[in-house]
């Protein structure tokens, strides 16, 4: 039998926010430094990372692309996305950096309108981002906008600083529409009207026993209609959403709470326990039992990586 291949290295950088927050930025003297000195790994992070160069030259990996980096080049990486930056032999770069929770900060902003929300998240989460400031200069110039605010920290900072986000997300989002997307967003409001009240009701009740035609059949249409309509929009099966939906929040009790697993199964609408553990494996790719000792060791497209957990940078 052959040796096994050793797996890549990888270091998960964790970032608790501030209380209330969804956004920090790291600024100052201390991201003036040679980066990337003596690491020969990824790393990736619990927020999406937003980040600015203002000087120095050198080379990032995200993922498996490779780019050059420097003066006015901006990045927007999702959370969980393989990454490193490495200043060039001999120099130092400046870099600025936001972190943003932004699943909670994209409901949070886009109020009542959750189907909004989820479809700005999608699109900004889609990729990793490698822009330069000599070609967009309006979002460089918010993101240096943006770092300014948090700099100063004057009073509603905060809120300044969500609503110059807000914008910066809203101009990300059009920009990563794909020709399917354009398709659909031409399509008539109620159909729009109709997933969106499917997804608010879902996420009201999902721990209850949802059945497809009952949800079908308060929109006063077929079950097979409303199968096809929440599929094209979604990219997934109703009962396929539910589940995920249902497997999200069993993560956050098992990561939050000492509930047994069968009474979390309970809790987020599994009528038995062999079938909460068959969906959290099929999702999750790990039983509930290993994924609450290690989470953030299970990010699926992670699983070939030997991750190491470290605070911060």
């Amino acid at each position: 039998m052959g040796k096994k291949k050793k797996r890549p290295r990888m270091e998960f950088r964790y970032y608790q926010m501030p209380e209330g927050s969804q956004i920090m930025a790291l600024l100052g003297d201390k991201w003036v430094q040679q980066y990337g000195e003596a690491v020969d790994y990824l790393h990736f992070h619990n927020y999406m990372e937003i980040g600015y160069c203002y000087f120095g030259e050198g080379s990032m990996m995200l993922g498996d692309e490779r780019f050059r980096f420097g003066k006015g080049v901006f990045t927007v990486i999702p959370r969980n996305f393989p990454h490193t930056t490495d200043s060039d032999r001999g120099t130092v770069s400046r870099w600025e950096y936001l972190f943003i929770n932004t699943e909670d900060f994209l409901r949070r902003m886009g109020g009542n309108n959750s189907m909004r929300a989820d479809r700005m998240l999608r699109r900004i989460h889609s990729r990793a981002w490698f822009m330069k400031e000599e070609e967009y200069p309006d979002l460089a110039g918010k993101i240096r906008e943006i770092l300014d605010i948090m700099r100063k920290a004057d009073e509603f900072y905060q809120e300044e600083a969500a609503g110059a986000l807000y914008s910066f997300f809203a101009v990300l989002a059009r920009m990563s529409r794909t020709p399917d997307e354009e398709k659909l967003e031409e399509e008539s409001g109620r159909l729009i009207n109709m997933v969106s009240r499917s997804l608010d009701y879902i996420s009201q009740h999902y721990m209850e026993n949802i059945r497809i035609r009952d949800m079908a059949s308060c929109l006063n249409i077929s079950e097979a209609h409303f199968r096809r309509v929440f599929t094209a929009y979604m990219h997934m099966g109703p009962l396929e959403y539910i589940n995920m939906v249902r497997i999200q929040a069993a993560c956050d009790y098992l990561r939050t709470s000492e509930y047994s697993v069968a009474d979390i199964a309970h809790k987020c609408g599994f009528s038995t326990n062999s079938t909460f553990n068959r969906n959290f494996r099929r999702i999750m790719g790990v039983t509930p039992v290993a994924w609450r000792k290690r989470p953030e060791n299970y990010e699926r497209k992670l699983l070939d990586y030997d991750i190491r957990t470290e605070e911060g940078w």
